[in-house]
């Protein structure tokens, strides 16, 4: 019998400073409702899902930044997303800053039917420590977040096999390519990514372009599928990237958001798209040569010297 997921992918427009958190668990419980009306069972959600991207700010009074973490998930205010999970059978990734004792993540978890059964700490912090002068726009990841310490597991849900990575991790070939050879059959990615941020004077149309090529080939290359949700629309008067997207094992996308704003997008993936791949060109335990490849993990900058 043919493997098939209902996936979802909601996409949020943006949230700003003054928004409540309960205003948005209102959206995604709206945004969860719509997507299991069309029959999905997994749906995910973006990065930092529950409030302003704040790490465009140098916060430096303590309280003031850890109002934007969770002490606790679910909590008061984020259990009736849970609650409705449950009462509509479907799953979800939700991404969120995480407060652990005196330690900061940027976390994702997975929920299925109301229950925590996965969660990632982002690995790849992107940004600065301090402001830049110069820069269009700040991106102080480095302030407010350690590099995650749990590694990039993969999670036996009933249906599948799924994985979950963070912004900054999915242009980095090495988070795939450790889930792929975990047999992962699906990423879920939540993403903030501003038009302005990266080299300075970059074109616009750039972000775009990079991150759907990063999607496509480690979809590909790793024979899964991915599901990747942004949070979009201008944010605090930044702009910000949508092109949420679920994309196939082929590399193709199969759906893609069309707005900036709140929007679900759904797709019934063939989970066994990917056995060709995996019995072909990317049969790793034929074709991996991984005695050749030490200094992946053995260097950590580039340097112009001989292999």
């Amino acid at each position: 019998m043919k493997r098939t997921l209902h996936l979802a992918v909601a996409q949020m427009g943006p949230i700003q400073k003054n928004h409540t958190r309960s205003e948005v668990v209102a959206r995604l419980s709206e945004l969860m409702r719509d997507a299991a009306a069309r029959g999905a069972r997994w749906i995910t959600f973006p990065e930092l899902t529950l409030t302003t991207f704040f790490p465009r700010w140098a916060l430096e009074d303590p309280a003031e930044v850890h109002a934007y973490f969770e002490r606790e998930m679910p909590g008061k205010e984020t259990q009736p997303l849970f609650d409705l999970a449950r009462k509509l059978g479907v799953g979800f990734y939700l991404g969120y800053a995480e407060l652990d004792g005196d330690r900061q993540f940027n976390t994702s978890i997975l929920v299925d039917r109301g229950e925590i059964i996965g969660k990632y700490r982002k690995i790849h912090i992107p940004g600065d420590a301090e402001p830049q002068e110069g820069y269009p726009i700040q991106h102080l990841e480095k302030k407010y977040f350690l590099v995650g310490d749990l590694g990039f597991p993969v999670y036996e849900a009933p249906e599948a096999r799924i994985g979950m990575c963070i912004c900054n991790d999915r242009r980095w070939p090495e988070t795939y390519r450790v889930m792929g050879l975990q047999s992962v059959d699906v990423v879920m990615v939540g993403y903030n990514t501003p038009i302005a941020y990266g080299r300075r004077g970059e074109p616009a149309h750039l972000p775009f372009l990079h991150n759907h090529l990063s999607l496509q080939a480690s979809a590909y290359q790793n024979t899964c599928w991915v599901a990747a949700a942004a949070k979009a629309g201008v944010e605090e008067g930044i702009p910000m990237i949508g092109g949420s997207c679920i994309v196939a094992p082929t590399g193709e996308i199969a759906v893609q958001a069309l707005s900036e704003d709140d929007e679900v997008i759904n797709y019934v993936c063939d989970l066994d798209m990917a056995n060709g791949y995996r019995s072909n060109i990317f049969n790793f335990a034929r074709h991996r040569r991984p005695e050749h490849y030490q200094a992946i993990v053995e260097r950590v900058g580039a340097e112009p010297t001989s292999l």
